[in-house]
């Protein structure tokens, strides 16, 4: 046994008294009364939070503090966890409670084997909900290991919305057509465009640190740490070469020649396998092309951060791309398939494209007589083939109706964007 009874109570009675002075912000993230949940997403994005949002509403329901058995296995005290102490945690549930417990595990894939655990648990119908910052653990493998007995859940950061709640600003539809309503709001919205949303950002004056603070911990612990990688100068270049290719479709082999190309000897193969593990610590997701061949569609992706903060730690004045990063965030985290749009023969060249909703949406930082026939021309390409078809363009602040070639298209800045579609 390489952990003691005592410390694990320590550590659920100490959680206890975290859980019931914490003043949480209610997310809009509904968990099933009779499920059980793997909770993942980006580190610091509120995992934590909605588990803690549970408790509280078990507690709020009649559970007493007894029946709650937390763990953060990310504590230093577990440092020497395994899969064999998995049992001392259920020795401890029956001394410290005899009634119905519902267990909550943070950062469960810190310990190897957990699944295997994490499966017997709901076997024997209990009630379990687990976090983790790694796309692995809603992977195939992990599926099966489970045998379908829990529901994913993915946590994002906060979405603009969440952010001006939690910054206690007002955004009903009323509140766009007053003056002072509106110039509250995009204040709000300069600092979500260039900070982002993590939820405990909100409270700090200096928040490109905070963010930075946690990319070093996803960067190290995350992505290196967890998948042994030597060549760490190598990802680290590979992580900021993608910051400046974000709203332009680039190959792995096109990435294999600009790291190449800056001195560091890495073999395409490795680097395919860092790509994958930077996506699995969800610091980046890809777009693919909606007019691609299923073969091609995997080979030329545009990549895109999960949140604008930590794409902007490698900008300097590129606001273009974080507003693109932004409104292609919005729509990967409300829509179940999200695409961009190219094709040289229809001379279609378009952003995002939601097939479901049948939307495309250019993104354009601004909108003058120098870029607008550009920004609006595949547009119209897109709606000749595409009768039905909504046609938006996102800017930073331009607001308008363009009607060309009998077509409508709508002129939103990205702040009505985020709040309305």
């Amino acid at each position: 046994m390489s952990v003691n009874k005592d410390t694990l109570k320590q550590i659920i009675y100490e959680r206890h008294d975290i859980i019931k002075n914490m003043d949480i912000m209610p997310r809009k993230y509904d968990l099933e009364e009779n499920g059980n949940y793997v909770v993942t997403g980006l580190r610091r994005a509120g995992k934590t939070t909605v588990l803690y949002m549970r408790v509280q509403d078990l507690i709020k329901k009649g559970v007493s503090y007894d029946q709650i058995i937390y763990i953060n296995f990310e504590d230093e005290r577990l440092t020497e966890f395994n899969i064999n102490d998995f049992n001392e945690i259920l020795e401890v549930k029956a001394e410290i409670c005899d009634k119905k417990p519902y267990y909550f595990f943070d950062e469960i894939q810190n310990i190897t084997g957990w699944e295997k655990f994490a499966r017997r648990m709901a076997d024997s119908n209990e009630r379990v909900y687990i976090t983790g910052s790694n796309a692995k653990m809603l992977s195939k493998e992990i599926e099966s290991a489970l045998g379908g007995r829990y529901f994913s859940k993915y946590i994002t950061t906060y979405n603009f919305k969440e952010y001006l709640q939690a910054n206690n600003v007002s955004f009903e539809e009323k509140d766009l057509y007053k003056s002072e309503s509106i110039g509250k709001i995009k204040k709000y919205f300069n600092e979500y465009f260039r900070f982002g949303g993590f939820p405990e950002a909100v409270k700090y004056v200096h928040k490109r640190e905070y963010v930075s603070g946690i990319y070093q911990k996803i960067l190290l612990n995350d992505i290196i740490a967890r998948n042994d990688i030597r060549n760490e100068n190598a990802l680290k270049v590979l992580v900021k070469k993608i910051s400046e290719t974000v709203c332009q479709p680039v190959s792995y082999t096109k990435l294999h020649n600009i790291v190449q190309s800056v001195g560091f000897k890495v073999s395409k193969d490795t680097l395919i396998d860092y790509m994958g593990h930077i996506k699995d610590a969800y610091l980046l997701y890809d777009v693919q092309n909606y007019y691609a061949k299923f073969v091609e569609k995997e080979s030329n992706p545009k990549y895109y951060f999960r949140d604008n903060g930590l794409l902007n730690l490698f900008l300097q004045d590129k606001d273009s791309a974080l507003l693109e990063n932004v409104v292609g965030l919005h729509l990967l985290n409300n829509n179940e398939e999200v695409y961009y749009l190219k094709s040289n023969k229809n001379d279609i060249d378009i952003d995002f494209y939601l097939p479901e909703k049948n939307v495309a949406v250019q993104v354009a930082y601004s909108l003058d007589i120098t870029n607008e026939e550009r920004e609006t021309d595949s547009l119209i390409n897109f709606a000749k083939e595409n009768k039905q078809s909504r046609l938006i363009i996102v800017t930073y602040d331009t607001e308008e109706t363009i009607e060309k070639n009998g077509i409508t298209i709508e002129v939103i800045p990205a702040y009505k964007f985020l709040l309305r579609f």
